[in-house]
Order: structure tokens, then C-alpha cells, then sequence
């Protein structure tokens, strides 16, 4: 049977999809993104604002749309933010939270084989997911951590995701140990909020390093991360050879007063500090980031200072989101929000500002010696990411998928997105 995957949101839904994924595929599935002609489809949805979930809630009657005798597994955070709503839209399809997410195999494969769904919860947990490699993606991603604690006012993620939780490191190390030898080249680090991981005395900087020292060639790279947590040892790994010189941290706010409203757990000058002690190590080591624009009470001043400061770091890539309002957090409660139309202005203003940011710093890689992991091969050139993660161009295909180039780049092709053509 052919069983299809729809996935929206973070690296870490992307993980999940990955590994259960996997699981159909080792039990004779087959697996694809397309749900034309499947018998299964999976939707992993995303909630984290008012845009994922329209994006969510169009996947989904997309794929009902074009296969309407598919039976339809919905699963992801908007099943526990708006589980009543696609309960009323979507009455056949099967609903399954996050909790029991990682049994989706078995809940399919007990209605293929009996037509109920059966689903035994004390069997699996948050971490109960197989390891994969290659399945939609040439990244192996790895997860480390579930859950926040930080309830940030602006965010419903811990009313989804639940509490912090870390995974045990032996099974981390076993997970990465088995992609490894699968062949697997880049190690990607992804979870809620990673930079809170602690398990038995070890923090998310003692987790890398244990990472870093396991044999083999290939290189690690941490998704998005919270800057609430860097330690100095953190900035002596910035040198280990296999870490990617790449962080996507959070800053979503250049203004103290709007952190402070935000409830996020650093200051201004606290991100700046991390940004120069990293690069102290690397004076090229990529920055992306996240912003809201169009928090409740931010001023042109505040808006202004979250401009300075985004030119000051020079970000490789920034997402901009409008401040969008969730339902039961303290941020809906508050007063002076913003109108849309500023906070379309300010989006606007900034994604032109992130894009010159972005020519600039890959115009800095130009002529600097990069490793390309390649991830596509076409007819006369293959593409994939830097160690930097910048996008690349390679004029040939006489290398395969999954493999590591040295290469340096020539010039900056623009079309629908940056990228740097190499030799």
C-alpha cells in the first residue's frame, strides 16, 4: 500500500515524519511525498501561528480534495490547539496528538489490517522513534529534547508540545552511531527548545562535545536554538572541525522592552555577546534568525533598534513573522497591539533589509574554500549546502548524492533565492 506524507512546521515535525516514514517504508509501504494515488495520507501539521495553521488546514483539504478515498491521518500541533475544529471539517480522519504520534505506523496499520485504529499508549513516548537516514532528506536530523518550559507570552508551543524533556544521551549516541553507518554525512541537532537539554548532570554544550568525539566522517550542525543558555565551553566547540559554522538562534526582538514583554530570558546585549564570542572563533560563522515584528506596544523606537541590530550582526538569513495572536497566552490579553497595516510595513522594510544582508554575507564566502554535501544530482550540475549553510551551484554531476565536495565559490546567482555558483 502506498501511504503519503504531508509535512509543515519545524525541523522537529520534519524529524518525526522522517522516522515514521522510515518505519512504513521497513515494513513494506510505499512511501511518498505525493498523495495522488495513495491509500494513506499523513498530514503533520503546525500551529505555531495563525499563518501555519491556514497552511495546515489547506494541506489538508488539499489532499482530501485530490484523493478523497484515501484514508487521512492527521497528526502535529494543530491537533491539540484546534483538534475540535478538525474534528467538524474532516469528520472521517483519523486524529492522533503529539503524544502518541510516534504509534502512527501502528494506528495505520491496524486500520489497513482490522479497520479500527488501535493505538497502545503505554508503549510509546516522545523519543519512540525509529532511526532514519535519506528519506526525504539528505540531513539526517536527530532529536535531543521535546517540550518548553519558557511559556513565552506571545507562544501556545509548551500547551502543545508539553513540558521540556531531554533523551537520554546513550540513546542519542546510538541514533546518530546507527545513521552513521548507514552513510549518513551531516548530523543535524533539532528539538523545542534544545538549548535546555540536561540529562543526568550533562547540558546541551557537554551533550555536542560527546557528539563531536564520536569517530567518522561527517559534520554536526544545530538547528534553531534558544540564546539563553550558551556557556564559554559552547565557544570552544565553535573550533571542533565537525561542527557546522552555522547557529540559527532566536533573537525576534532588537528591543529590550519588547524581549521583557516577550518574556524571553536574555537581553539584547546578552545576544550580542554570544554573536561576538562565536566569531571570535570564526569571523565567517553564519547567524540566521527569527523576529517578530508588530508586538503588542512596539513603537517605532523599538522597531528601529531591532533594525540597528540585525544590520550590526549581519545576518545570512532572517524569517520575519508578523505578530500573530494565540488564543490563551498572555500576549492576547495585552493592550496597544499593532495594527496590521504597521506591522505589514515593517515586515516589508525588514525582509528588504534581511535580503542585503543575506547578498552580503554570501558575497563574504566568495572565493572561500567550503565543503558542498551534495543533495541533488540533475542532468548537468548538483546542488546542496555549505558547511555555512549557504545554498550552492556545482557545474557538474560527476559526484553523487551524499557525498562531500571541496569547492569555492565564483559569484552569486539570483533567481527565486540567493546561491553562489562554485568551480
Amino acid at each position: 500500500m502506498k501511504v503519503a506524507f504531508k509535512t509543515l512546521g519545524c525541523r522537529l515535525n520534519q524529524y518525526e515524519t522522517d522516522s515514521l516514514a522510515a518505519q512504513f517504508q521497513n515494513n513494506g509501504y510505499v512511501v511518498s511525498e505525493s498523495e495522488l494515488d495513495a491509500d494513506i495520507i499523513v498530514v503533520n501539521t503546525c500551529t505555531v501561528t495563525n499563518q501555519s495553521n491556514h497552511k495546515s488546514r489547506n494541506v489538508i483539504s488539499h489532499a482530501h480534495k485530490v484523493n478523497p478515498d484515501a484514508k487521512l491521518f492527521i497528526t502535529g500541533c494543530m491537533t491539540v490547539s484546534h483538534k475540535d475544529q478538525i474534528c467538524e471539517k474532516f469528520p472521517s480522519a483519523y486524529i492522533i496528538d503529539n503524544e502518541h504520534k510516534s504509534a502512527i505506523f501502528h494506528a495505520v496499520d491496524s486500520v489497513v489490517k482490522t479497520g479500527e485504529m488501535n493505538v497502545d499508549s503505554e508503549s510509546y513516548d516522545l523519543f519512540s522513534y525509529q532511526s532514519s537516514f535519506d528519506m526525504f532528506h539528505t540531513r539526517s536530523l536527530i532529536k535531543i529534547q521535546d517540550g518548553c518550559d519558557n511559556f513565552c507570552t506571545y507562544c501556545i508551543i509548551p500547551m502543545v508540545r508539553g513540558r521540556a524533556i531531554s533523551r537520554p544521551i546513550v540513546d542519542i549516541i546510538e541514533n546518530i552511531k546507527y545513521v552513521l553507518s548507514k552513510g549518513a554525512k551531516e548530523i543535524v541537532l533539532t528539538g523545542v527548545n534544545i538549548s535546555r537539554y540536561y540529562y543526568e548532570g550533562v547540558n546541551f554544550s557537554g551533550l555536542l562535545e560527546q557528539i563531536l568525539n564520536i569517530d567518522g566522517n561527517f559534520r554536526v550542525r544545530i538547528s534553531s536554538i534558544e540564546p539563553d543558555r550558551f556557556d564559554s565551553r559552547f565557544s570552544e566547540l565553535v573550533k571542533h572541525p565537525k561542527l557546522a559554522p552555522h547557529l540559527h538562534i532566536c533573537l525576534q526582538s532588537g528591543s529590550d522592552n519588547i524581549l521583557l514583554q516577550m518574556k524571553r530570558m536574555y537581553s539584547v546585549r546578552d545576544f550580542i555577546n554570544i554573536v561576538e564570542s562565536v566569531r571570535k572563533q570564526n569571523p565567517l560563522f553564519n547567524f540566521t534568525t527569527d523576529v517578530i515584528v508588530g508586538f503588542p506596544g512596539e513603537t517605532d523606537e523599538d522597531f528601529g533598534n531591532t533594525v540597528s541590530i540585525s544590520k550590526e550582526i549581519g545576518f545570512g538569513h532572517m524569517h520575519i513573522f508578523k505578530y500573530s495572536v494565540r488564543q490563551n497566552t498572555r500576549a492576547q490579553r495585552m493592550s496597544n497591539h499593532v495594527s496590521d497595516t504597521i506591522k505589514t510595513v515593517r515586515s516589508k522594510q525588514l525582509h528588504d533589509i534581511a535580503e542585503e544582508l543575506k547578498k552580503n554575507y554570501f558575497s563574504s564566502l566568495i572565493g572561500v574554500p567550503q565543503q558542498l554535501l551534495v543533495e541533488k544530482v540533475n542532468d548537468c550540475f548538483a546542488t546542496g549546502y555549505s558547511e555555512y549553510f549557504v545554498p550552492l551551484v556545482l557545474n557538474s554531476n560527476d559526484n553523487k548524492r551524499n557525498s562531500f565536495v571541496n569547492v569555492k565559490g565564483l559569484k552569486l546567482l539570483v533567481d527565486d533565492d540567493l546561491k553562489l555558483l562554485v568551480e
